[in-house]
C-alpha cells in the first residue's frame, strides 16, 4: 500500500512540475504565432511572401515545397479589403484566417470568374452597404463575409515544375492587399 501511495504521490508532484513549467513557457510560444511572426517582417496591407524561394527562412516552416505562398494581414475596423493577383497560374487558393489563426474561409481558382484572383474580405456591416450599390471594381469579386476584426489572407500557388517558377513568383509579386473604403 506505501508504494502505490508513493507512485500516487510522485506522480501527482510530476504533473505539477509538468503544469508549471508549461505555463512559463505559453508566453514564448505565443510570440510565435503567424500573425506576430508576420506584424515583424511587413506592415498591415503588405504581401509577405512565406516561403523559402522569397529569400530568407521561410516565416511559416511547413509549408510545401510544390507552393509558394504570400500573405497579408488585414484589419476590417479599418474598411474592406481586396485581395487581387494578376496572371494566369496551374492553381491557386486563398485562406482567410482571424487573428487567432483560425480558417474563415477558403477558396480557389474554381470558384473565382475566369480563373482571376479577386476578392473582397469585408463584415457583415460592410456586406450591407455594399449591396445598395456594388462599385464598378467589385464586379467580378468573390466576397468573403467575415465577421472578424482583424485577419490574414493567405495565397498559395501550385508550382508543378521548375519551368512554372517564374510566372508563380510573378503572380505572387503581383499580388495585392488594398484597403478599400465605400465611395471610393
Amino acid at each position: 500500500m506505501r508504494k502505490l501511495l508513493y507512485a500516487v504521490l510522485l506522480g501527482l508532484v510530476g504533473a505539477g512540475i509538468v503544469h508549471i513549467v508549461v505555463l512559463l513557457l505559453v508566453p514564448d510560444f505565443s510570440e510565435r504565432d503567424a500573425w506576430s511572426q508576420l506584424a515583424a517582417g511587413s506592415d498591415l496591407y503588405r504581401m509577405t511572401r512565406l516561403d523559402a524561394e522569397a529569400g530568407g527562412p521561410p516565416i511559416v516552416k511547413s509549408v510545401d515545397p510544390l507552393f509558394f505562398a504570400a500573405a497579408c494581414r488585414f484589419d476590417l475596423n479599418d474598411g474592406m479589403v481586396q485581395i487581387t493577383a494578376p496572371g494566369q497560374v496551374p492553381f491557386w487558393s486563398v485562406s482567410v484566417y482571424d487573428r487567432n489563426g483560425h480558417n474563415v474561409y477558403s477558396f480557389n481558382d474554381h470558384s473565382a470568374t475566369d480563373g482571376r484572383l479577386d476578392t473582397v474580405v469585408l463584415t457583415p456591416a460592410q456586406m450591407i452597404e455594399v449591396r445598395k450599390e456594388l462599385p464598378e471594381d467589385f464586379a467580378g469579386s468573390i466576397f468573403v463575409e467575415a465577421p472578424i476584426g482583424e485577419g490574414i489572407a493567405v495565397i498559395r500557388s501550385f508550382v508543378p515544375d521548375e519551368s512554372w517558377k517564374p510566372t508563380v513568383r510573378r503572380f505572387l509579386a503581383g499580388a495585392t492587399c488594398d484597403l478599400e473604403g465605400f465611395g471610393d
